[in-house]
């Protein structure tokens, strides 16, 4: 499994430190906004449904580790999503090509029918290696920042009463309503109950951190808000929409404003100085309502996949 002097290896336990300087490396490179730390990196690692000794490989020269490739097998709907990062002083090395190889691989063990990797739009480089691979461009993603210092909430008839958070026992609940509000969009994974109890459990999460909008008994529109970065850190913590939706029933009666709302509200209670998320530039409705509250666009991430033969 040998180029020269580097070699490209499977993942084990005793990587675990190397891989977690490595993903500190690559922010410190590559800014992309998302918090690195041996905890965090563990969760990511131990998640269900994934298997690092398979699904992860290293890239390694004179004992360093100098790149990886990371795929997220989703069974469900025959799909793999790839992440990788090369350190900029081994670029142009073929290493990029070669990695991609085990990952098809891979990809053929697990019978999955497309692979998909996301890059952002300025990224020239990566949109020629992609298209020399074999993918195609599919889709458009922009994500947006909110400045939370300027945010209020207007009208406080919306927080009240008819919003409240997730309560534990409550995961089939929101497992049932993300699937639905979700069923049919581009690229959504339908989520089980064990991938849900896990998200709540990790950093930054819990069902506190879960916004629900009701009617009577009924939940029909829900904000997952993140938070990275300790409370006392208020110059530097940011809050984040990782998902939200409403009931296909209930749509276009306002709840998805209501909603987001008392989750913008959560986050800025607790010291976020800044709120993100990410959505479908098709998606007018939501774009839409995040325009209204004062989101503008941050960065645009592009989709290619590849279909496996």
């Amino acid at each position: 499994m040998s180029d020269f002097h580097y070699t490209i290896r499977n993942y084990q336990p005793s990587d675990f430190n190397k891989f977690v300087q490595l993903n500190v490396e690559a922010e410190k490179l590559e800014p992309a906004g998302s918090p690195v730390s041996e905890q965090l990196i563990a969760e990511h690692l131990g998640r269900p449904n994934y298997s690092p000794g398979q699904d992860l490989f290293l890239i390694e020269i004179d004992g360093s580790t100098v790149g990886y490739l990371d795929m997220a097998p989703e069974l469900t709907i025959g799909r793999v999503i790839l992440y990788c990062w090369i350190h900029p002083e081994h670029h142009r090395k073929g290493l990029a090509t070669k990695l991609l190889g085990y990952a098809l691989k891979r990809a053929r063990e697990l019978a999955v029918k497309v692979v998909r990797v996301k890059i952002t739009k300025d990224n020239t480089a990566a949109k020629k290696l992609l298209s020399k691979l074999g993918f195609k461009y599919v889709h458009r993603f922009l994500e947006l920042r909110l400045d939370l210092s300027s945010f209020c909430a207007l009208d406080t008839t919306l927080l009240a009463l008819e919003c409240r958070h997730l309560m534990p026992g409550e995961e089939e609940k929101l497992t049932g309503l993300q699937n639905r509000c979700f069923a049919g969009t581009w690229g959504f994974n339908p989520n089980t109950v064990e991938e849900i109890t896990y998200r709540l459990n990790q950093s930054g999460c819990s069902p506190q951190s879960v916004v629900l909008t009701c009617q009577q008994d009924n939940v029909i529109g829900y904000c997952w808000t993140e938070l990275a970065g300790q409370e006392e850190e208020d110059d530097r913590r940011t809050g984040r929409i990782s998902m939200m939706g409403t009931d296909p029933d209930y749509r276009g009666k306002g709840v998805g404003k209501r909603v987001i709302m008392a989750g913008l509200k959560y986050l800025k209670d607790r010291n976020a100085r800044v709120a993100e998320l990410t959505v479908d530039s098709e998606n007018r409705p939501a774009r839409a309502l995040y325009r209204s509250l004062g989101f503008k666009v941050k960065t645009t991430s592009l989709w290619y996949e590849k279909m496996i033969d």
